[in-house]
C-alpha cells in the first residue's frame, strides 16, 4: 500500500516550495525611484568622523530636518550636538539657511549637494556632496559624504560621514 503523503502531497509540496523560493530569489522589483520619491519632511541624524588635526575633527554629531520638494531641490536646518551654544541653523528663507539640490536614479540611488551658506564665508565654500540609497519606498535614506569643503576653505577635507534620514509624516491609510 502506497502512502498518499509520500506519493502525492510531499512531492507536490516540495515542488511548490522550490518554485516559490526560485521565483522569490529571482523575483522582480517593479518599484523605480525618481526625484518625486523624495518629497516632504525628513528627520536626519549624522555621525561624522574627521581625522584628528583637521579643523572640524574628530567626531561630530548633527540632527535636523530636511525638506525635499520632489523636483530636485532641498532645504535643511540642523543642530550640531557638539556646539556651544547649541542652536539650529537658520530656517529656509533666512540668511545662512542651508539649501541644495538632489538627483534620484531609477535604481533608488542618487546624489545630493548641500550649500551650508555660512555668513561671511567665501563664495563657493561650505559644500557637502553626498551619495545615497533610498529604502522603504522613499521613507528612509542612507547617505555617505563623498566630499566636504568646509566653510572658509576651498579644499576638500577627508572625512567619513554616515547620515540616515527618516520620513516624518505618518503613513496614510487608503
Amino acid at each position: 500500500m502506497k502512502s498518499w503523503f509520500l506519493n502525492g502531497v510531499l512531492p507536490a509540496t516540495i515542488s511548490l516550495l522550490w518554485l516559490s523560493s526560485a521565483s522569490w530569489a529571482g523575483g522582480t522589483n517593479d518599484f523605480e525611484c525618481s526625484n518625486a520619491t523624495l518629497k516632504g519632511e525628513y528627520a536626519y541624524g549624522v555621525t561624522a568622523y574627521t581625522p584628528p588635526g583637521l579643523p572640524n575633527g574628530p567626531p561630530e554629531v548633527v540632527t535636523g530636518v530636511k525638506f525635499f520638494d520632489g523636483k530636485g531641490n532641498l532645504t535643511q536646518r540642523g543642530y550640531t550636538g557638539d556646539s556651544v551654544p547649541a542652536q539650529f541653523s537658520p530656517p529656509a528663507g533666512q540668511p545662512g539657511a542651508q539649501t541644495g539640490t538632489y538627483h534620484v536614479d531609477p535604481d533608488c540611488t542618487g546624489e545630493l549637494v548641500i550649500n551650508l551658506n555660512v555668513p561671511q564665508s567665501p563664495a563657493g565654500t561650505g559644500i557637502i556632496t553626498a551619495l545615497f540609497v533610498i529604502s522603504d519606498g522613499g521613507r528612509h535614506i542612507h547617505e555617505v559624504t563623498a566630499e566636504f569643503i568646509p566653510p572658509f576653505s576651498f579644499d576638500p577635507e577627508p572625512m567619513q560621514t554616515s547620515v540616515d534620514d527618516w520620513k516624518v509624516a505618518p503613513e496614510r491609510e487608503n
